[in-house]
């Protein structure tokens, strides 16, 4: 993180502190609550044959032709916000597998949404999965489980990365098969192999259902300060995610990643720790779409 803090640059705008670096920005409000962007067309990038960038009214148009000829289409806003990330095959037919123009009428306020907790009927083990323990069939049915409870909406990307009440409404699971060492982001060779079961899970919903969506969540313990951990969280994600399509051909463009810095801990301590340096994966197309438990 280091190479970082010469290229951070931090403002004040309108009482949030927001830092600038290299592939993301953080924003931390005056109530000390925070959060990461970034740009998720540089994962989609990866051995593509051509990009094209399009300006259609206010929106922006990125087209990532890959070498076989299906295209990734990435639509934002005039405000860089993601709208409609759509897969178009070689044949021409569109998938959209992420409608994020959509905004529900009861939705108030923010991208920040507070539910109850949820009524968790499932055993604690199949809600919360740890990976380096649970059987393969455990990950797949994990990886296709519906919600624990009833949804009475669909919700936005964004509501579902910032708002953890809405996330805990889907199973996850903890890939504590990695260990990341402190500050650093790298997934070492010799444990790339442990998301082998990880990746034939996620490919296997993705067949079943094209439209699926997973959210690759970074986490950090809370040694450093806030905003880093962030950036390294975020980065982590990213590492998993790129991990999965680039060596194991996961679809880049079912997943979406997210980094926490050290906000939700497994462990409570403000020491090192291996189990809250860890990344998580959770389904999350119920909630894109509304979806109910059963």
């Amino acid at each position: 993180m280091e190479d970082f803090h010469a290229e951070r640059h931090e403002t004040d705008q309108g009482g949030r502190k927001v830092f600038t670096e290299p592939g993301r920005v953080i924003v931390v409000d005056p109530s000390g609550q925070s959060f990461i962007r970034h740009d998720e067309d540089e994962r989609f990038r990866f051995g593509a044959r051509n990009i094209q960038t399009q300006q259609v009214g206010g929106e922006t148009r990125t087209i990532v032709v890959r070498p076989d000829g299906s295209q990734i289409i990435t639509i934002a806003g005039a405000d860089g916000r993601l709208l409609r990330r759509i897969r178009r095959d070689r044949e021409g037919r569109e998938i959209v597998i992420i409608d994020n123009s959509f905004r529900d009428p009861s939705a108030v306020g923010s991208f920040y949404v507070e539910l109850p907790p949820p009524m968790i009927r499932i055993p604690y083990d199949r809600y919360i999965v740890e990976a380096d323990v649970a059987a393969p069939d455990v990950i797949y049915q994990t990886l296709e489980a519906p919600p624990v409870d009833r949804i009475d909406r669909r919700f936005t990307l964004d509501e579902i990365r910032y708002s953890p009440s809405v996330r805990l409404m889907m199973p996850s699971i903890d890939l504590n098969t990695i260990n990341f060492e402190t500050g650093s982001w790298d997934i070492p060779p010799d444990q790339a192999a442990k998301l082998q079961v990880i990746a034939d899970g996620l490919y296997r919903a993705i067949s079943r259902n094209p439209r699926e969506v997973f959210l690759i969540e970074g986490h950090t313990d809370a040694v450093g300060n806030p905003v880093d951990n962030l950036s390294l969280s975020d980065r982590r994600a990213e590492s998993a995610a790129e991990l999965l399509s680039q060596q194991f051909n996961v679809p880049a463009e079912n997943l979406t990643t997210q980094g926490y810095g050290s906000q939700y801990p497994k462990e409570q301590t403000d020491g090192p720790s291996r189990v809250n340096r860890r990344v998580t994966v959770r389904r999350i197309t119920p909630l894109l779409d509304g979806g109910s438990a059963h």
